[in-house]
C-alpha cells in the first residue's frame, strides 16, 4: 500500500491511497490544478485513480472534487447526507459515478478494503477511513472533536496513522480568533488539540505501528515543532518511543508529504 498526503490543513486536504491494482483520493480540497500538480509530484497520473472518497462537506475537503471527477471520469463516494450538501458546490456528477457510503459501512475497490467510521465534527455526517491491503493497514482521522468508539476500534494498531493534531491549546485560547470560533474548535464537534492527539494515539499505537503523521495542523494556532514535541512527550509518558519504535512526523499543510510504502 502507498499513502501520501497531498495537503493537510485549513487551506485544503487530500490524501492519496493506493494498493497494487487501485488508487483513490480521500478528499479533494485543493483546486483541480492543485490536485493534479500534487499527484504528478509523486509520479501519479490522475487518470489512474478509481475515485474520490469524501469525509464531509466543508470546502477544504471538496473544492476540486467535481472538476477532477469530471475531467478524469472518476467515481465519487460520500454518505447520503453529505451528498445532499456537496451537490450544489461540486457540480453535476454523472449518475453512474455517484456512490453512497454508509457511515460505519465497508466497501472494496479492487485490492483496497475500506471501512468507514464516525467522526465528531460540525458537519452533517463526518467520517474517516481505515484502509487494508495485503496485510497492512492505514487509518485517516482528521476533523473530529474526540475519538469516537468506531474510530478507536478501526484505527487500533494500524501500520500507518494520519491523525489530527490541529491546535495548541494555549495558542488557540490567547490567539486572535473570535471567541465563538475558539469555542467551536474546542468543542466535541471541533478539532483535536496536540494534547488530545497524544493521548488518543497512546491507546492506538502498538508494535504493528510503523509511522504516525500528525495532520490538519492549524496555521494560526499550531506549528510542526510544537505539535511533534507535545505529542512525543505524551507518548513517552505512556511508555512509547517515537523515533525509535515508529516514525513520528507532521504532514505538510500545503505540499505533498512523504510517500509511505507499506509492505
Amino acid at each position: 500500500m502507498r499513502v501520501c498526503t497531498l495537503a493537510s490543513g485549513s487551506s485544503g486536504n487530500s490524501t492519496y491511497v493506493a494498493g497494487d491494482n487501485s488508487a483513490v483520493l480521500v478528499d479533494a480540497g485543493l483546486s483541480g490544478r492543485g490536485l493534479v500538480r500534487g499527484l504528478e509530484s509523486i509520479r501519479v497520473d490522475p487518470s489512474e485513480l478509481e475515485g474520490i472518497l469524501i469525509t464531509h462537506e466543508h470546502l477544504d475537503h471538496i473544492r476540486g472534487a467535481g472538476v477532477l471527477a469530471r475531467r478524469y471520469n472518476l467515481k465519487v463516494f460520500a454518505t447520503e447526507r453529505t451528498w445532499e450538501e456537496i451537490e450544489k458546490v461540486i457540480g453535476e456528477i454523472p449518475e453512474g459515478s455517484r456512490f453512497v457510503l454508509d457511515n460505519g459501512g465497508k466497501l472494496e475497490i479492487e485490492d483496497l478494503k475500506i471501512e468507514c467510521f464516525e467522526n465528531s465534527h460540525d458537519a452533517v455526517d463526518s467520517i474517516g477511513f481505515s484502509f487494508h491491503s495485503k496485510g497492512v493497514s492505514a487509518g485517516i482521522a482528521t476533523d473530529t472533536g474526540y475519538l469516537t468508539g468506531s474510530a478507536r476500534k478501526l484505527l487500533d494498531s494500524s501500520d500507518l496513522l494520519i491523525f489530527e493534531a490541529n491546535h495548541d491549546l494555549h495558542m488557540l485560547k490567547t490567539g486572535r480568533y473570535p471567541w465563538a470560533l475558539k469555542q467551536r474548535i474546542l468543542s466535541d464537534r471541533g478539532h483535536l488539540s496536540n494534547i488530545a492527539a497524544g493521548h488518543c494515539l497512546s491507546s492506538l499505537i502498538s508494535g504493528n505501528t510503523r509511522a504516525v503523521a500528525l495532520a490538519h495542523l492549524s496555521r494560526e494556532n499550531n506549528n510542526p515543532e510544537l505539535a511533534l514535541t507535545t505529542v512525543a512527550e505524551i507518548l513517552r509518558e505512556h511508555g512509547l518511543s517515537p523515533g525509535k519504535d515508529f516514525i513520528l512526523e507532521t504532514a505538510p499543510r500545503c505540499l505533498p508529504g512523504k510517500l509511505w510504502e507499506l509492505e
